[in-house]
């Protein structure tokens, strides 16, 4: 049975940030056992506007999330003259040695490993309060200046806290899977014509642990609710609720899956190039988006003649990604329309045509779109647009292996227009 902790903070309260509606559900049980009122947020931006109108005792934050991640959020609150004093704790995968130093950096008070044992966390609560109110009256303050990968941070931290996080590191090394140590030995072992490849699947570690996990955190997070919450009463509207939720979450799990596999492939396939007509099989694309949403009426324009010499398969899942971007990206909007076409205007200095795939949808901020074809990346939540964060990534993939470029522009809420050009026309 679960030790409850008797907090008596009068009027205080604890604040968290965390995308996952899992996690957060998670979280708030975890409060709510243990009789600590809180305030649960989907994001950093929200979460810190609401620390700035009623500062908390205590602060968890998730370090993955869309518009604010959890290093700027935790700087905000650690910079600011009235919230410096509040205790952080991030919750990390601790992947990566510079995620380490971004968070003590960032003015991170511990790292909590997913997922966390419930005990462990109120341990560190505890902790950390005691630990702040010895930090006001001066105690435990230090510097210490370090250099990694060729780079100078300056980090504020206790003793203790360094100690606890290295124990925290070490019990996430020891239990890493064999798999990613056979991955990492046959990497050392790769050529230099597979130094990109050996890069970016790093990046991909470093990220996929998290967004991979995350549906399956749903099956486990609500099936143990529902044992928890629902073991001696029939099924009610919450109950079939949950297992709506469950079922979604392993949808989700396939799809992210089906996207990892598509990007893996999109790498290591053949290409077999050839002539091939990209308005035929744009509306071939166009007409199976719409089978799958026949309730949607959407204004498709798919300029005639458009043709290409490249490899039928890859192209084909290229397009789908972007003309299905467009289809959901354009899905709240009264009159949507998507337009595929080639253009010559403004694109000179290709010495050729530019093809295009434009919606009139959500759009994003255009100063973030060098990391849109980055593995992961989202500018929206799952709240306002499923998806995994992949499909971008791929169609990059696939067209510089044709030896093209692709790039975006956009502004939120008035659409946006996606650009690639092809090596060999």
């Amino acid at each position: 049975m679960q030790t409850s902790y008797n907090f008596n903070f009068g009027e205080g309260y604890f604040l968290a940030a965390e995308d996952s509606q899992v996690q957060a559900k998670r979280l708030k049980h975890f409060f709510d056992v243990n009789n600590i009122r809180s305030e649960i947020y989907n994001n950093g931006i929200d979460a810190y506007k609401a620390a700035l109108d009623k500062p908390p005792l205590l602060i968890i934050s998730d370090i993955l999330m869309p518009g604010m991640d959890g290093y700027e959020f935790c700087t905000k609150i650690k910079t600011h003259n009235e919230l410096k004093d509040i205790p952080v704790i991030l919750l990390t995968s601790l992947s990566d040695p510079l995620d380490i130093i971004k968070g003590l950096q960032a003015g991170a008070d511990n790292f909590i490993t997913k997922p966390y044992d419930e005990q462990y966390l109120l341990s560190r609560i505890n902790y950390l309060i005691a630990n702040r109110d010895m930090r006001r009256s001066g105690g435990g303050d230090m510097v210490i200046e370090i250099v990694f990968h060729g780079q100078k941070f300056q980090i504020n931290s206790d003793k203790k806290q360094i100690l606890d996080l290295l124990l925290s590191v070490y019990e996430a090394a020891i239990l890493r899977n064999e798999d990613l140590i056979k991955a990492q030995h046959q990497l050392q072992v790769l050529n230099e014509n597979l130094l990109a490849a050996n890069q970016e699947l790093e990046a991909f570690a470093h990220t996929v642990s998290h967004d991979l996990r995350s549906p399956l955190v749903g099956v486990i997070g609500f099936s143990e609710l529902m044992i928890e919450d629902f073991e001696e009463k029939p099924l009610n509207e919450t109950a079939k609720s949950h297992l709506q939720y469950i079922l979604r979450s392993a949808r989700n799990m396939a799809q992210l899956i089906e996207d990892l596999l598509r990007y893996s492939r999109s790498g290591t396939a053949e290409i077999e190039a050839k002539p091939i007509d990209l308005s035929l099989m744009a509306r071939e694309v166009m007409f199976e988006i719409q089978e799958r949403n026949p309730e949607r009426k959407v204004n498709v324009i798919i300029q005639e003649g458009l043709t290409a010499f490249a490899d039928p398969l890859l192209m084909r899942m290229a397009l789908d990604n972007l003309l299905g971007n467009a289809w959901k990206y354009s899905g709240k909007v009264d009159k949507p329309e998507i337009l595929f076409g080639k253009t010559t205007e403004g694109f000179s200095e290709f010495g050729k045509s530019v093809f295009f795939v434009k919606d009139n949808g959500a759009g994003f901020d255009n100063s973030k779109a060098d990391k849109l074809f980055s593995p992961f990346i989202r500018f929206h939540t799952n709240q306002e647009f499923q998806g995994t964060g992949v499909g971008l990534s791929t169609v990059k993939r696939i067209i510089e292996r044709h030896g093209g470029q692709i790039w975006a522009e956009s502004e939120p809420d008035k659409g946006a227009i996606f650009y690639f050009s092809l090596g060999d026309e």
